[in-house]
Parts: C-alpha cells; sequence; structure tokens
C-alpha cells in the first residue's frame, strides 16, 4: 500500500501504525496487508470513548501505552488480502499483574460490541469465576457511563450491555454454557491460567466459527507449568513458538512478556523494566522493590513474586521450605528428657488408604536467652497390603523407613484406626497430651473415640483461617532455627512435596492439590505447632515452677 492514501494524518502518527520493516517482512504481500485506519480507527476509540475508571487517572481519556498501541494496532490493523478481513482472531496477552491488562480488555470489548461493525455482536466475559469475568465488564460498563456518546446508545445492567444501534450484547457468562447458540462475535478470557481444565476454552472459542473476524481475546498471568492438563500451559506454549518462528499459525497474536528464570535475576530493575511494560505509570518501581526485598526476606514467597511480577511459569503453586534451612533443623535429639512433659498432637488422616500421621509438638523454653524451641516427633502408618502400590507410585522407600521404625504398618488394605488410637493413647500416658488438633474431614469416627477416651480433641479447619497463621509460625521457627523435627526421613520428604497457596492478603496455606505428592505429615505438624503456640504462656508458667528442660 502506498502511504499517500492517507494524506491529511501527521507523518509520525502514521509511521507509529506501520510495523518496523523487520516485522513487515514476515508477512507475504500476497496474503496480507495493513489497514492504518482500521488502527486508526481503533486508537481513536479508545482515546475518544474510553477513560480510566480508577486511580490517580480516574476520569481521564484512555491513550494506550505504546506497547498497547502496537497490539491494537497490529490486531486490527492486519488483513487478509483474500477477503480484507482480519488477520488475527486469537490475541493471547500473557503480561505480569497491574499492567492495565484488564482496562486494555474493557476498551477491547466496548470496541468490539459498539464500534466493530459486526451486526447482532456478542461479547462475552468469561474466567473461571463469575466475579472475575465480570471485572472487564464493570470497568466497561464504567467507561460507557463516563462517555455522553456511549452512554446514550447503551443500555446498562447488572451483568449486560446492549447497543441499541446494532444489537449488539455484551454479557458475563455466570458458568459454563451450552455448546451451542452462542455465536460469539468476541470473547474476553481473563486470568486464563486459573482454568482447571479447556472445557470452558473450547465451547467459547469454537462458538465464533460462524462470524466473518471474530476476537477471542486471552489475558493472563503466569500460572504453574507443570500441569500438563492446563489449557493456558498449552496455549503458553504454543505461543512462544509461533513468536519465536517455530509454528506458524497465522490466526494468533502472542504477546508475552517474561523474564528468563535460568539467565534473568528476579532482583534486577532492568529485569523488572523488561518485563512490565507499564513500570512506572501503573506499576510503581517503589512497590517492586517492597515485594522484591519480602521474596527474598519470606523464600515462600519467591515464586509468587516471580509468577505475578516476572511472569515466570513456576513449577508449584509457591515454593514453601528451602531445604537448606530445613536441613539445619534436623539434627536427632532424644525424647527420653521430654517424657512426662505436656505436648499438643496434630492428626491428618489423609484417606483411609493411605498415610495417616500424628505429630506430636513439645515447647520448651530456653531459660538462658527466653525463647521458646519447638520440638517435633511423627508418628507414620500406612496399610501394609497397600505398601508395594504406594511405593511405586510415589518413588519413596517405605519399605526402608518400616525397616528404620520411621513408618508402621497396619494390617489390611485400609488405614486402622483402633490401631492408631492405641498408640495416641499410648503416648498419653508417656506425655500428657493437653489438646489434638485433627483436620475434620474422614476423621469423625476417630474424634469421636478419642474424645471418649479423655482428649481434648480440636477440629482445625484447612481454611486460611485456620492455617495462615500456624504456616508462617512453622516457618519464622525454622529460619530462627528453633525448631527440631529430628530428622525424620518420612517428614523430610513432604517438606520437600509442600506448595502453599496465597490469598490476595498474602496469607499461606498448605495445599494437597498443588502439591502433588504426599504432605500429611506437615500438616499435622502445622495443626500441632498452631495449638501449642496458644498454650504458651501457660507452659511458660509451669517452666517458672520446674525450671528449664536439658537437651
Amino acid at each position: 500500500m502506498k502511504r499517500k492514501q492517507y494524506r491529511g494524518h501527521p507523518r509520525a502518527l502514521i509511521d507509529a501504525w506501520f510495523a518496523p520493516d523487520e516485522d513487515l517482512g514476515r508477512y507475504d504481500p500476497a496474503l496480507y496487508f495493513f489497514d492504518p485506519l482500521a488502527a486508526e480507527k481503533v486508537l481513536d476509540f479508545f482515546r475518544l470513548y474510553c477513560t480510566h475508571v480508577e486511580g490517580e487517572w480516574a476520569g481521564k481519556p484512555l491513550e494506550p501505552e505504546q506497547w498497547q498501541h502496537r497490539i491494537l494496532r497490529d490486531l486490527f490493523g492486519w488483513k487478509l488480502v483474500a477477503n480484507g478481513m482480519r488477520k488475527y482472531r486469537t490475541a493471547y496477552i500473557e503480561v505480569p499483574r497491574k499492567n492495565g491488562k484488564s482496562t486494555l480488555g474493557a476498551g477491547v470489548a466496548l470496541y468490539l460490541t459498539t464500534a466493530d461493525g459486526e451486526p447482532g455482536a456478542k461479547i462475552f466475559s468469561a474466567a473461571t469465576e463469575k466475579d472475575q469475568a465480570g471485572i472487564i465488564f464493570d470497568i466497561a460498563s464504567a467507561m460507557a457511563r463516563q462517555s455522553p456518546v456511549l452512554a446514550r446508545r447503551i443500555e446498562l445492567f447488572k451483568r449486560s450491555m446492549y447497543f441499541k444501534s446494532s444489537g449488539a450484547v455484551y454479557r458475563v457468562l455466570s458458568g459454563a454454557p451450552r455448546k451451542s447458540g452462542l455465536n460469539a462475535h468476541g470473547i474476553i478470557f481473563d486470568e486464563l491460567h486459573e482454568q482447571p481444565n479447556r472445557k470452558l476454552w473450547d465451547i467459547l472459542h469454537t462458538s465464533t466459527v460462524a462470524r466473518r473476524q471474530p476476537i477471542t481475546w486471552a489475558t493472563t498471568t503466569a500460572g504453574v507449568g507443570d500441569d500438563l492438563e492446563s489449557i493456558c500451559w498449552e496455549i503458553h506454549s504454543h505461543a512462544l513458538k509461533v513468536r519465536d518462528g517455530i509454528f506458524d499459525d497465522p490466526t494468533l497474536l502472542p504477546i508475552i512478556f517474561g523474564a528468563d528464570e535460568k539467565k534473568d535475576e528476579y532482583t534486577d530493575e532492568k529485569v523488572w523494566a523488561k518485563v512490565n511494560p507499564n513500570l512506572g505509570v501503573s506499576v510503581k518501581l517503589d512497590y517492586l522493590r517492597a515485594e522484591s526485598q519480602k521474596a527474598q526476606n519470606v523464600p515462600a514467597y519467591q515464586n509468587t513474586f516471580k509468577r505475578l511480577h516476572l511472569n515466570i511459569w513456576t513449577r508449584q503453586m509457591e515454593l514453601w521450605m528451602p531445604k537448606d534451612l530445613w536441613d539445619k533443623c534436623g539434627e536427632r535429639f532424644p525424647l527420653k528428657p521430654l517424657a512426662g512433659q505436656p505436648c499438643y498432637g496434630g492428626i491428618d488422616l489423609s484417606s483411609v488408604e493411605d498415610l495417616a500421621s500424628f505429630a506430636r509438638v513439645w515447647p520448651v523454653l530456653d531459660e538462658r536467652t527466653g525463647v521458646f524451641h519447638f520440638f517435633a516427633a511423627l508418628r507414620f502408618w500406612l496399610p501394609k497390603e497397600n505398601i508395594r502400590k504406594k511405593q511405586e507410585a510415589d518413588n519413596v522407600p517405605y519399605d526402608l523407613w518400616v525397616e528404620q521404625g520411621f513408618l508402621t504398618l497396619t494390617e489390611g488394605d485400609i488405614v486402622d484406626y483402633d490401631f492408631i488410637r492405641a498408640q495416641i493413647n499410648a503416648d498419653g500416658e508417656e506425655c500428657p497430651i493437653p489438646e489434638i488438633a485433627i483436620d475434620r474431614w474422614n476423621a469423625t469416627q476417630l474424634t469421636t473415640q478419642l474424645a471418649g477416651d479423655g482428649f481434648t480433641v480440636f477440629p482445625f479447619g484447612q481454611g486460611f483461617a485456620s492455617m495462615a497463621g500456624p504456616t508462617k509460625q512453622l516457618m519464622d521457627l525454622v529460619k530462627a532455627e528453633t525448631f527440631h523435627h529430628g530428622g525424620n526421613p518420612v517428614l523430610n520428604w513432604q517438606a520437600s512435596n509442600v506448595a502453599v497457596r496465597t490469598d490476595p492478603a498474602g496469607n499461606w496455606k498448605p495445599d494437597k492439590k498443588a502439591s502433588k505428592k504426599r504432605i500429611d505429615g506437615i500438616v499435622a505438624l502445622i495443626m500441632a505447632v498452631g495449638r501449642a503456640s496458644l498454650h504458651l504462656d501457660e507452659a511458660e508458667s509451669s517452666y517458672d515452677k520446674r525450671g528449664l528442660i536439658i537437651l
């Protein structure tokens, strides 16, 4: 195309519309051409009808940043010579948090609804949860209200909007839709990494088949890279190959901002600038510095920082316990000096065919420093008839651990609760157990029986409210080297398996699903530490009376 047909527009703007020469060289001019007027149209729509709706720029026109400008220009400007329709049908945008992808997606949704020239267009916002899907829609609704032109032409409802002149509808999907009847012109898919499988993606993406030039707009931050069933990991891997020229998929526009885990240092501010295109705009440098320092001080937060702020796909939800710190707390200690001293228990029964765990924790005051040390002893049980199957599945030496006395086999192919109950009663005779915390799932029988034996049994929830405090405390004890686990190899293995999930407030809790392998002993230990901590004042009074226990 010759530039003279675009006279009247500033040369600098025309140059911005066109891809650099090296990009133009990638496309066969017999197949594709760039339409600057189409690019101008969408960019002008953003400037004239879209506004920021939150924060310091609320109410101001939404002028796309340079990287956003490039995405919009390429997505809407490149077309097929054969029919003049858009080249790209899917945009995959993977960028760290707070880089403005939701605001950009809201503007795209509004454009597809009101200005794309598609009669009866249907636009859908989708995500794993309805509330997540509603985030982009709510931003788009706020933009429409703030624009006098759009406000006159759009009917707004709680979870949908109707554009009167073309009959277009934009709405939030409340769940997995039926395969038929959607006929989507636009799909706005937010936080794709949270999708548990490909079902919703396939239903929505294939619903665009009857449209002339539909767009599936998928945005996400990095997810967990070892979930081979993740649709996001599948598309991420494909997008990388398309971007790098390994695969040819002319319908996909891959936009990926991410650090190289092998080459880039996560504390390097130059790396932050490379992967956060809105650094200095919506992403604040002071915030990243604070979060980086937190990641250096709190090992469990490192994967969170890498995934959310550097867009690095991590192997677990969160790295929890660094091996070097755990090993420092593994020196053997004798149980005999603890005989007769109160300890606090934690029980995790897992399933009836798997490992069952009982943790005992003794809080011991070091009178020289005034600091409590926590000593832990674990018991593990496994049904005898399942040992071979479990050993093959878990690839660990259960038989050796039985010989060494770290694992006890119970008769049959399911956990023998009577055997476990008898052992706990025997332990209670040796050392008083003021309280036993137990995971309420699958534990009704044992809970009732132990309560009947005279134990105080505390049902311990597995949500953030119950688990976050003790999980953090155990990490703090390990870092301070005031926790002692005695080097139990079963517990060591499980500590290496633990992944923790983080809530929006930055709290952690163990995640059995994300951990992949068994962590029941760690869960039992965390519960025991939690209950022991609540009784430290009472324990300290008893230590004042009888003096220091020397171990």
